[in-house]
């Protein structure tokens, strides 16, 4: 099912994931506070300047964000979660703590060329 907004995307969700992903977004937001949201099909994500920065979405069991190549350098901060390739998987009751996703979304932003 396709949302045309976050918030719309949000509502469909179980309290908890719904939960998670507002936790998440307000996080990047935070560490980027020029990022705007962004909503295509199945997930939603955040955008400086147009341009993608960051995903965020949920499956059957479990919640995603996807920093794209930023995952490599923290391959050990990342061992306690489901990992591949720009995606980390998490339950929503155990969250990704704050300072590892604003590192994610810093090291997004030098890989990714964005002029913040």
């Amino acid at each position: 099912m396709t949302h045309k907004t976050f918030d719309g995307f949000l509502a469909a969700l179980s309290p908890d994931k719904r939960k998670a992903l507002e936790k998440l977004r307000k996080t990047v937001r935070a560490a980027v506070p020029e990022a705007r949201g962004m909503h295509k099909l199945w997930n939603s994500g955040v955008s400086v300047k147009g341009k993608f920065l960051v995903g965020l979405g949920a499956g059957a069991d479990h919640c995603s964000f996807y920093p794209g190549s930023a995952l490599e350098e923290f391959q050990k901060e990342l061992k306690a979660y489901d990992t591949s390739k720009g995606t980390v998987r998490f339950q929503p009751g155990k969250p990704l703590p704050a300072a590892l996703v604003k590192k994610l979304v810093k090291a997004r932003i030098k890989k990714g060329g964005f002029a913040t």
